[in-house]
């Protein structure tokens, strides 16, 4: 069997493979990028059907290209964030091939580089940059047994109201999915209880600009990721033109806000009395931010029209005054629970010493502990805009450019002739 070589396979032709690709075609090293499924396959059907991207389109794209039917502050639609990652893999000519999937990556014995096993046969390469992203398994935790009867499904197989079943919906988590899944449901008349835990809650705007503007010009994108933070969920969305997340907004118009989900018990579920603090938390965050732009403002003597209003909050609605601690979900009339709880990942096909003990990707900045491997797309990867299509873009420029300085090592040769 003929086996076909490259210098670096891409595994994945999501944002991160079509950004790695770009920085490997501007450095002229040959590569492969492998996709089981379409281009920005996640993006199309891991996605429910009204979902934006979180970001203005002038703000989360590539440099190379802007959307073509989106003006600069719109929120691209989902599927129109697809079809601009496969313009944009056309546009430079990247090497993807669809339909192929990745089963293993072995190190070569006694020689340098990897032996990769695919549905087409066999690829050695010198490099491999695994780009499939942090969204891979879908976590629902088993809280709730299926005897139960209910319909318990993972954000990421939410589509539509219609898909669900009559009756009330649980939503737990309440982080960007969550929030927004719950407003749709809320929005389309179903009665939604939604568990908040720990959250972040920045301003969808403020003072005339958006706040991916503000944590720009205050380079809170720069930072970089440190114990905890990382895994703080964010509660923003772009829906509907965007809007800044209020949960006491949500409870005013009729949901039922619960706090973070503990237990199941005799068709009982319990809540950590924690959803108070929980909310008081996102505040200040919010309110932390506002009090930064006004000092850059002001600093900056910059013409941004004040906005005194953004600080105004509704009264603390009853739910959270008086929390529920624990929910018959028979009683309630719930019928769906829809777990926004994230994902883990899978790299049971990469078969080198990459990994941590719980399968997480060994990396800094994302070059892994094994030479030659690489991770790209991941959450924080290198800061806090690492989540999104400019970041992601740029942490594939860092990749690389490290992947060239190791070839141009492995490339020496001493001017005596020896080996």
């Amino acid at each position: 069997m003929s086996v076909e070589k490259t210098e670096v396979l891409v595994v994945g032709a999501g944002q991160a493979g079509i950004a790695m690709s770009e920085h490997l075609r501007s450095y002229g090293i040959p590569h492969v990028v492998l996709e089981r499924n379409r281009v920005a396959e996640r993006w199309r059907s891991c996605r429910w059907d009204s979902l934006v991207a979180n970001g203005p389109a002038w703000h989360d794209r590539f440099p190379g290209l802007a959307f073509s039917e989106d003006g600069p502050d719109d929120f691209v639609p989902k599927e129109r964030v697809a079809d601009y990652l496969a313009a944009y893999a056309q546009k430079i000519e990247a090497p993807v091939r669809c339909g192929v999937e990745v089963r293993n990556v072995r190190r070569k014995q006694g020689e340098t580089g990897f032996h990769i096993e695919t549905s087409e046969g066999v690829i050695e390469a010198e490099c491999v940059v695994a780009a499939t992203g942090p969204f891979q398994i879908p976590v629902i935790p088993s809280v709730v047994p299926e005897s139960e009867g209910l319909t318990q499904i993972h954000s990421s197989t939410y589509r539509n109201p219609d898909q669900i079943p009559e009756g009330a919906v649980l939503v737990i988590g309440a982080g960007s999915s969550g929030a927004q899944i719950a407003e749709e449901l809320m929005r389309s008349g179903r009665k939604v209880y939604l568990s908040v835990g720990p959250h972040d809650r920045p301003p969808r705007s403020y003072r005339g600009r958006d706040f991916v503007w503000w944590l720009g010009v205050l380079n809170k994108w720069n930072a970089e990721a440190t114990p905890g933070v990382e895994h703080t969920t964010i509660a923003v969305s772009g829906a509907n033109g965007g809007h800044t997340i209020d949960f006491r907004r949500f409870a005013a118009e009729g949901m039922t806000l619960l706090g973070r989900t503990e237990n199941f018990v005799d068709g009982k579920l319990t809540f950590a009395p924690d959803l108070a603090g929980n909310i008081a938390k996102g505040d200040a965050n919010y309110l932390s931010l506002l009090g930064e732009a006004d000092a850059y403002v002001t600093r900056n003597g910059l013409d941004l029209p004040e906005e005194p209003s953004a600080r105004d909050f509704l009264p603390e609605p009853e739910c959270v005054k008086h929390p529920l601690l624990e929910l018959d979900l028979k009683k309630a009339g719930i019928s769906t629970i829809i777990w926004a709880t994230g994902f883990g990942v899978d790299y049971s096909w990469l078969k080198v010493e990459a990994l941590d003990e719980n399968g997480r990707p060994h990396h800094q900045r994302g070059v892994s502990s094994e030479p030659g491997v690489y991770f790209l797309g991941l959450p924080w990867q290198t800061r806090r805009g690492s989540s999104f299509i400019w970041g992601v873009w740029h942490d594939a420029k860092y990749v690389a450019d490290h992947i060239a300085k190791q070839r141009s090592y492995m490339a020496y040769r001493p001017a005596d002739g020896t080996a």
